[in-house]
């Protein structure tokens, strides 16, 4: 298989959270992924960018980056902001923890995360930023070949 990347920078606007799943999971579709595999991965990159949109800046709009790569079955997926950073990130990752309880956050982003994917790294530093490393192996399925398809359906006409 094929070695892939892109590279995507974003202002912290909670409108790029959309166009940053869309584009993540059009990034993915060479892998031909699963429903259930590409809607994973939407959730959870939809959950990392939202927590640097909520979470990151404060009241000011800064950038988000987000690293795609593909390497062999393997997408491995950076978001990464250079906000305020996490001050316990234990603390983050238990779930129903909020830093922000009056925005009516549920506080299981990174539960969430890290139920969808099948490895969740968080790397953060007070005043620096935070890089939220998300991966998943999307399983391999036999393409067929045009002359299996053709073989297929004739066995079904004969039937």
């Amino acid at each position: 298989m094929h070695n892939n990347y892109v590279y995507i920078k974003i202002p912290s606007l909670s409108v790029n959270e959309s166009f940053t799943r869309a584009a993540v999971a059009a990034f993915c579709s060479s892998l031909n992924p699963t429903m259930n595999e590409i809607s994973d991965i939407k959730t959870a990159v939809s959950e990392a960018v939202t927590n640097s949109v909520v979470h990151a800046y404060e009241d000011e709009i800064g950038e988000i980056e987000i690293q795609c790569r593909i390497k062999g079955q393997v997408v491995e997926i950076i978001v990464e902001d250079f906000g305020c950073g996490i001050a316990d990130v234990e603390k983050a990752r238990e779930p129903l923890f909020t830093t922000r309880p009056e925005l009516e956050r549920s506080g299981m982003g990174f539960s969430v995360m890290e139920s969808f994917m099948d490895e969740l790294v968080i790397l953060s530093e007070k005043d620096v930023g935070t890089k939220v490393i998300l991966r998943k192996r999307i399983s391999e399925k036999k393409q067929n070949t045009l002359n299996e398809e053709i073989n297929d359906e004739n066995s079904e006409d004969e039937e």
